[in-house]
């Protein structure tokens, strides 16, 4: 069986995943950067799909895998020298 997302909702610091299996996870914002900073209206501009979530605005795509792995973004970001 196919585990997914059945809704989504955000608090001041976590996001909340409703499983199709019934569980609800809890995530910290901390782990996704471009969903921390975010707007609340850019955060709930999602869509669920079978294998997780996405942000067209915020060029953001979060598995459900990765989310029952424990995983936040992994995407490497490179500092910004000062000038």
């Amino acid at each position: 069986m196919s585990i997914s997302a059945k809704s989504l909702r955000f608090d001041d610091d976590s996001m909340w995943v409703e499983l199709s299996d019934g569980r609800m996870l809890g995530v910290p914002l901390v782990w996704f950067p471009r969903l921390l900073h975010a707007t609340r209206a850019q955060r709930l501009a999602y869509e669920i799909s079978r294998k997780g979530l996405h942000w067209d605005e915020l060029d953001e795509d979060i598995s459900i895998e990765g989310l029952l792995a424990g995983r936040g973004d992994e995407t490497r970001h490179t500092p910004v020298a000062a000038q």
